[in-house]
């Protein structure tokens, strides 16, 4: 790796860091609100550093936005759940790590000379978008769901339905959204780091 390619790496590492931070500590700059949804973007960005910069780098920007997750739970909370839930790094750090690892792989591994590239960074932002929303929905049933259904005042057994319906509503067109973004930020990010 010449010194240009290592200078542009370290870089956009610390700028993409810069951006999960501002946008998961600034209302609004890392969420979408439309009608009664309020849609995440900030995966976006994990999922361009996993494109643009690789597996190790989509997982350290993902741990970022995690850790931070993780430490607002505790000292500034978003909902009066996030005490209970996202103070549990299975459920607010390791889906964000695991978002910039798919969508790597899907990107450079699986999807690698099948299919252009402006559809691999589609698929793999469909796709890392996919991980956060089903692992995070995922990890709150299975480790929190009585709480959870409490704080949303629902029988448990009205739980599941609830939140198939998130992924269907939110989780679907947060995936869209990735997909759409993913390609127009990640491809001339991508042309300045191979020239």
């Amino acid at each position: 790796m010449n010194n240009n390619n290592k200078t542009f790496r370290i870089v956009l590492v610390g700028m993409l860091s810069a951006i999960i931070i501002i946008q998961t500590t600034i209302p609004f700059l890392g969420y979408i609100p439309i009608g009664p949804l309020s849609l995440t973007i900030i995966q976006v960005t994990v999922i361009i550093a996993a494109i643009v910069l690789g597996t190790k780098e989509g997982a350290i920007i993902g741990g970022i936005w995690g850790f931070i997750t993780f430490i607002r739970a505790f000292v500034a909370p978003t909902s009066l759940i996030a005490p209970i839930v996202f103070t549990n790094p299975l459920v607010s750090v390791l889906p964000r790590i695991l978002i910039g690892v798919v969508a790597a792989y899907v990107f450079h591994r699986l999807l690698s000379g099948k299919l252009n590239e402006t559809v691999r960074m589609s698929v793999a932002g469909v796709l890392g978008s996919l991980t956060n929303t089903v692992l995070v929905l995922g990890f709150i049933y299975l480790f929190y769901r009585e709480p959870y259904a409490n704080f949303l005042k629902m029988d448990l057994e009205q739980l599941l339905p609830a939140l198939l319906t998130i992924v269907a509503t939110n989780g679907i067109t947060e995936a869209i959204l990735s997909g759409v973004f993913t390609p127009i930020i990640s491809k001339p990010l991508l042309r300045m780091r191979k020239k």
